[in-house]
């Protein structure tokens, strides 16, 4: 079975939702137009709406013709990305410093014709949550959405997610059984020394210079601290001093960010971060700040829902383009709390475009909109079948 032919027949309103959701991108816990649209689509199509979950979260409920009792959670992120967009397309964000550089708009659009066609067919026995969540891109949606009772509201005894993926081609259904995305910790570290002319760094406790050793120290953590069999990253991704070319200044700061599979690895790096930190701080004599903050946990996909993914995903795409991977990916998502607390997996669909997400000049394929969604409904009706 390829795409199914009822969502084929209104993939061209999907694509119209999809870019004017671009057109109009919102940050975390900012999306209040983007689920406002969300909740007055499902209201048309009978789907009973719950907003408010999390902040900004809209749930969709639908029963199927039968009366069974199981329940299945599908869920897509809204947020943008406070980035510029640089592609010049007639559908291009009109918000300055706002751009869906990951796709959300598109996990967005493809849920909603899933909710949609269920709704229209309701060719299941049981019960769909339809899960919209805000803040995805490390503000910590899926946390408040659970916080905020989502599951003890809307049980579920499965949940799916999906992501966009323009490495792989157009197509292609990717599932990682096991440990699939890493856990990560944001840090931010502030040196606070003391300035001076720059002609006169013996005045100076130089924050600048500290900084350079910190950043080395930090950098000998994986390589020498990590059993070589763990996967594990550290990155410095911001450095912030200084002024003027002529001053020391009294601060500098670092931030970046941790990547790991184990639990026991990441307190581990934690720990010898804060110890560098304050070994540091003794030797040069000034004050150094280490703050590190769980903002993703690690996802895991059980066995049995990475095979409803692959089975499924063989009656929509060609068989061929269904990947099961055994490498797991350094990057990381919010949707794993929610598999921390319901069973399920999440999977990767390919599309057109060489342009990886978080680059300015992402373009989501809306040839892949009706893919995802009949990805979704044939999970809905492989899981909850009529009859059985």
């Amino acid at each position: 079975m390829p795409t199914l032919p009822r969502i084929d027949s209104f993939a061209d309103e999907l694509t119209a939702i999809r870019r004017d959701l671009h057109a109009h991108p919102e940050i975390g816990f900012e999306e209040k137009r983007t689920s406002g649209i969300v909740a007055e689509k499902l209201a048309g199509w009978g789907i009973e709406v719950h907003r408010g979950i999390g902040g900004t979260g809209v749930v969709g409920v639908l029963k199927g013709k039968g009366g069974g009792s199981k329940r299945i959670g599908l869920r897509a992120d809204m947020d943008a990305l406070p980035m510029e967009e640089n592609t010049n397309l007639p559908w291009r964000s009109t918000v300055p410093g706002r751009f869906h550089g990951c796709g959300h708009d598109g996990h967005t659009t493809i849920l909603l014709g899933a909710a949609r066609y269920l709704a229209e067919t309701k060719d299941f026995d049981g019960t769909v949550h339809f899960i919209f969540q805000p803040a995805e891109e490390g503000l910590g949606g899926a946390r408040a959405m659970l916080k905020d009772g989502l599951f003890e509201k809307f049980p579920c005894d499965e949940v799916y997610g999906l992501h966009n993926a323009p490495d792989l081609e157009h197509g292609v259904v990717a599932i990682s059984p096991g440990p699939a995305m890493a856990g990560a910790d944001f840090f931010d570290i502030t040196i606070t020394g003391f300035g001076a002319h720059g002609a006169m760094p013996k005045r100076s406790r130089d924050p600048v210079v500290i900084a350079m050793n910190l950043g080395q120290a930090l950098q000998s953590i994986v390589s020498r601290n990590v059993t070589p069999t763990e996967a594990a990253v550290l990155s410095i991704t911001q450095i912030h001093a200084g002024s003027a070319y002529n001053v020391i200044p009294n601060e500098a700061k670092l931030a970046g960010t941790v990547r790991m599979f184990d639990a026991g690895v990441r307190k581990m790096i934690q720990d010898r971060m804060r110890k560098i930190c304050a070994g540091i701080a003794q030797a040069f004599e000034v004050e150094v700040k280490c703050e590190i903050r769980d903002i993703f946990s690690v996802l895991d996909n059980t066995e049995e829902h990475s095979k409803v993914i692959a089975e499924v995903a063989r009656g929509v795409v060609e068989p061929k383009d269904v990947i099961v991977r055994k490498t797991p990916k350094m990057g990381s998502e919010d949707f794993a709390d929610m598999l921390m607390r319901v069973p399920g997996a999440y999977f990767w669909l390919g599309h057109d475009g060489s342009v990886p997400v978080h680059n300015p000049g992402f373009v989501l394929d809306d040839k892949i909109l009706p893919v995802g969604a009949s990805m979704f409904a044939r999970i809905v009706e492989t899981r909850l079948p009529l009859g059985a």
